[in-house]
């Protein structure tokens, strides 16, 4: 709510929505014991309808190959090689298309028929991907 992720509207006609579920864990130090936590509300992705829901998906993959090229051009000219990882990053893409979510459990408020407008992407939405490398 904070990131404004979604605001609560009526469900519009002809619409569907996609339901959701929080995905909890357990983050663990190497000696076994518990460091903290973990929570996360992902979209049940299954719901999503080509075309209706999302028009295209997107997955970054690098090949094995483009690492070695670029270990040694950086190793040729003596450069420093970093490593970026982003927390939440999925979280940071803006929806293009419009996708309505049910309430997630601990969120519903008195009105049931209710449901969640995304205005950013969630974790297990087939755009998300796409989206966050847009944002990048």
């Amino acid at each position: 709510m904070h990131q404004k992720m979604w605001n609560l509207v009526s469900l519009p006609v002809n619409h569907k929505v996609v339901g959701c579920k929080w995905v909890f864990r357990v983050k663990e130090n190497i000696d076994g014991s518990i460091n903290k936590y973990k929570v996360r509300l992902v979209a049940n992705r299954f719901h999503q309808v080509v075309g209706f829901d999302f028009h295209k998906t997107f997955s970054p993959v690098i090949q094995p190959v483009t690492i070695h090229i670029i270990s040694t051009v950086a190793l040729s000219f003596g450069w420093k090689l970093f490593q970026l990882d982003v927390k939440n990053a999925f979280l940071n893409g803006i929806l293009e298309e419009i996708v309505y979510m049910h309430q997630p459990l601990g969120f519903e408020v008195a009105n049931k028929s209710q449901v969640y407008k995304l205005n950013k992407a969630l974790y297990r939405l087939k755009q998300a991907p796409r989206q966050w490398f847009n944002c990048l």
